[in-house]
C-alpha cells in the first residue's frame, strides 16, 4: 500500500510541473514578442512643392509657407483640399484648406494651417477645441493664442476677413512665434 502512495504523489506532482509548463510557457512567448524592440522608421519627409504651388493657384486667399527655415526641420505634411472636394472621411470639405506640417530638429511636429468659411468650426478643429489666453505679436500683426482642451498644443491664430490661419505645436508660444515669423506668401 506504501508503493501505491508514493506512485500517486509522484503523479501528482509530474501533473503539477506540466500544468505548470502548459501555463507558463504561452506567457512566456507573449511577454517576449510584446517587449521586443521594433525597427526605428526615418521620418518620410515630403515634397513640399507641388502642394504649394497647386494651393497658390486656387486659392482665393494669400498661401503661407515658411521660408528660410533653420537647418534640420523636415517637410511630414503638405495638403491643400478645395471646398467639396473630398477630404477626412471621404466627405466633401467645408472649406478651401491649407495644411503644411514639419517636424522642427527636436522632432516636434508643427503646422501651419488655413481655412476660410466659418471661423467657430474651423477653430475648434484646427486648435484641438482650443480656448483664447494672451495675445503674441508677429511682426506687424497680432495673434490670439490659444490653449487646446487637454493644455498640451498651443496655437497662433490670426483671423482676417478671407482666411483664418493656425499655428499650432505641443511647444511654448515664443516657438510659434518663431515659426509664425517665417512664413510668406511667396
Amino acid at each position: 500500500m506504501a508503493g501505491v502512495a508514493r506512485d500517486r504523489n509522484r503523479t501528482r506532482a509530474g501533473d503539477m510541473f506540466r500544468s505548470l509548463a502548459v501555463i507558463l510557457l504561452p506567457i512566456l512567448v507573449i511577454g517576449a514578442l510584446l517587449t521586443r524592440t521594433l525597427d526605428d522608421y526615418p521620418v518620410q519627409a515630403v515634397e513640399v512643392a507641388p502642394h504649394l504651388e497647386r494651393a497658390r493657384a486656387e486659392a482665393p486667399f494669400p498661401v503661407l509657407a515658411p521660408v528660410q527655415l533653420p537647418e534640420g526641420w523636415v517637410p511630414t505634411r503638405a495638403t491643400w483640399v478645395a471646398q467639396g472636394e473630398r477630404a477626412l472621411n471621404d466627405e466633401p470639405s467645408p472649406r478651401n484648406q491649407w495644411t503644411l506640417g514639419y517636424l522642427d530638429p527636436s522632432e516636434t511636429y508643427l503646422s501651419v494651417e488655413q481655412g476660410d468659411g466659418p471661423v467657430e468650426t474651423y477653430l475648434v478643429e484646427a486648435t484641438r477645441e482650443g480656448r483664447p489666453e494672451a495675445t503674441s505679436q508677429v511682426g506687424e500683426q497680432t495673434w490670439q493664442q490659444y490653449l487646446s482642451a487637454d493644455g498640451r498644443t498651443r496655437s497662433l491664430v490670426l483671423t482676417e476677413p478671407a482666411v483664418t490661419t493656425v499655428v499650432s505645436g505641443d511647444v511654448p508660444y515664443e516657438e510659434l512665434v518663431a515659426f509664425a515669423g517665417t512664413l510668406s506668401t511667396g
